[in-house]
C-alpha cells in the first residue's frame, strides 16, 4: 500500500486540489453583491458607449445622405449645361451650313 502511494504524481494532485479551491473560491466570488455591483456597472457603461456610437453613425449618416444628394444635384447641373453645349454647337452646325449652302 505505501508503495502506492509513493507512485502519486502529488504534484498533479495539488494542482488539481488547488484549482477545485480556486474554482470553488472564483464562483462564491463571482456571486456575490459586490460583484453583482460591478456587472452592473460595467453594463450601463457598455450601453451608455452604444448609445454613443449609435448617435456619432446617425450623425455620419444623415451627413453621407446630404453629401449624396448634392453630388447628385450637382451631377444634374452638369449634364443639363453640356446638354446645352450640345445643343449651341449643334445648332451653331446647322447655321454654317445653312450659310454655306446659300
Amino acid at each position: 500500500m505505501m508503495n502506492i502511494i509513493c507512485k502519486w504524481n502529488w504534484k498533479k494532485i495539488s494542482i488539481f486540489a488547488g484549482g477545485v479551491l480556486f474554482g470553488t473560491a472564483g464562483i462564491k466570488l463571482l456571486s456575490s453583491k459586490d460583484a453583482k455591483k460591478v456587472y452592473t456597472n460595467c453594463t450601463a457603461a457598455a450601453l451608455r458607449a452604444k448609445d454613443s456610437v449609435m448617435q456619432t453613425v446617425t450623425t455620419i449618416q444623415e451627413n453621407a445622405e446630404d453629401v449624396l444628394a448634392e453630388a447628385k444635384q450637382i451631377n444634374e447641373e452638369r449634364a443639363a449645361r453640356e446638354e446645352e453645349c450640345v445643343q449651341e454647337d449643334a445648332c451653331a452646325d446647322e447655321n454654317e451650313a445653312a450659310g454655306t449652302e446659300e
